[in-house]
């Protein structure tokens, strides 16, 4: 299984709402006592077997817009299926805080999702939007903006309870459970 957090490296992109698939993945890596810092297919990772399957978590490395190239060069080496994926990433379109989780789709309005689907040529893979809800204001100058204090805990808290369910569904393989239950998280 592949679990990818979309984002964009260097610090200057820490604790923005662009950033969230990165914040969700490392509450997943910690959730199962892993770092994330191996760097391969550029992209950082770390590996874990639960139940003799192979884990990978990675954070494309690629800049959120060129994600595509990341996630079809990790697929290849981990001989991965589109069914084995899922992608974590923020969303303009869904509510700030709520997350909304689906087996497959259109890119909506996400340049990086756009960038992966047409580099893996499906949308039939598995998604987990994490709302910022829309602004007024430009909409780069608003994905590219700091999380506050308070929105941060909120998020923080959504994001540990997303982990704890994604753990499950890895150990259960329920994705209509972990459906059902990241969907009421507001």
């Amino acid at each position: 299984m592949l679990i990818v957090g979309l984002g964009n490296p260097t610090s200057q992109y820490q604790n923005t709402l662009h950033n969230l698939g990165f914040m969700a993945l490392d509450a997943l890596a910690k959730r199962l006592g892993k770092k994330i810092n191996k760097a391969e297919c550029q992209s950082l990772t770390a590996v874990k077997s639960i139940k003799g399957e192979k884990i990978i978590l990675a954070k494309p490395y690629t800049y959120m817009n060129l994600s595509g190239i990341a996630v079809k060069s990790l697929m290849a080496k981990y001989k991965q299926s589109a069914d084995d994926l899922i992608v974590i990433y923020d969303d303009i379109d869904i509510p700030k805080f709520a997350i909304r989780t689906r087996e497959k789709g259109s890119s909506g309005t996400h340049n990086g999702m756009k960038n992966i689907i047409e580099h893996i040529n499906t949308t039939d893979f598995k998604r987990i939007r994490i709302g910022i809800g829309q602004n007024d204001i430009d909409l780069v100058s608003y994905v590219l903006s700091k999380i506050n204090e308070e929105d941060k805990k909120i998020y923080n808290k959504n994001l540990d309870s997303l982990a704890m369910l994604i753990e499950e569904y890895i150990k259960t393989k329920d994705f209509e459970k972990l459906l059902r239950e990241s969907n009421v998280i507001k």
